[in-house]
């Protein structure tokens, strides 16, 4: 599940941007099926993003969103179902970030808000440009307890190249970015590149570790309703 929340914070959040002619997916009955693998590239699981509905075009629509987690032998996982919505407005993307956060927090007496601005992808980005910093507070209140994580991130455009996977090739913006965690004062830093195509959104992504270690990826392995 958590992997599913996080596959879904890329895609969506990551990909919360400036709508026209965006690395975001808007057209209704779109499936994209990504596979969640681990450092050694070996699949532990499947993250599915279908596009419910579609209200209004261009720079003011509302995106309705199902995510699913499956696991390695594409079953479905236990609570790894969610949906949710992006709004756009004025060519803006604007998604509340809770809407992730699973309901049945809840009945284990575990609640979570959270807080901030997410990533921005200008729709004329150029290589080289830097984006816009974001940042996020996720709050955990654990039986009257509060803990607090911040996530903050810089990102730039690398360059503009094609890439090869299992559900085509893509022409895409090749992005990096660079998150600082902090929990009790602690900080941990991480690095992603991910690989954006207009129209579509995210097509590969890989996490690093602060040793430059790659951790985890994930991959677009199927497209259908293009």
């Amino acid at each position: 599940m958590k992997r599913l929340i996080m596959t879904m914070l890329v895609i969506a959040i990551g990909v919360g941007l400036y709508a026209q002619d965006s690395f975001f997916a808007t057209k209704a009955g779109m499936v994209l099926t990504y596979t969640n693998n681990d450092a050694r590239g070996n699949i532990t699981g499947y993250s599915v993003l279908t596009i419910k509905d579609v209200k209004g075009s261009g720079k003011n629509m509302t995106v309705t969103y199902a995510g699913t987690g499956l696991d390695s032998n594409r079953k479905p996982v236990k609570g790894g179902e969610m949906t949710y919505q992006v709004v756009i407005k004025d060519g803006v993307a604007i998604m509340d970030i809770n809407q992730l956060i699973p309901a049945d927090m809840n009945n284990q007496g575990i609640k979570m808000d959270a807080k901030g601005t997410s990533v921005e992808y200008p729709s004329d980005l150029k290589v080289g440009q830097s984006l816009k910093p974001s940042e996020v507070t996720m709050t955990m209140d654990i039986g009257g307890r509060k803990m607090d994580t911040v996530i903050k991130s810089v990102g730039k455009c690398l360059a503009i190249e094609d890439v090869k996977v299992p559900a085509g090739t893509f022409k895409c913006y090749k992005i990096t970015q660079t998150a600082t965690s902090t929990v009790m004062g602690i900080n941990n830093v991480s690095t992603s590149i991910e690989w954006l195509a207009p129209g579509i959104g995210q097509v590969k992504n890989e996490h690093y570790d602060d040793k430059n270690k790659l951790v985890s990826s994930s991959v677009l392995v199927e497209l259908k309703g293009k």
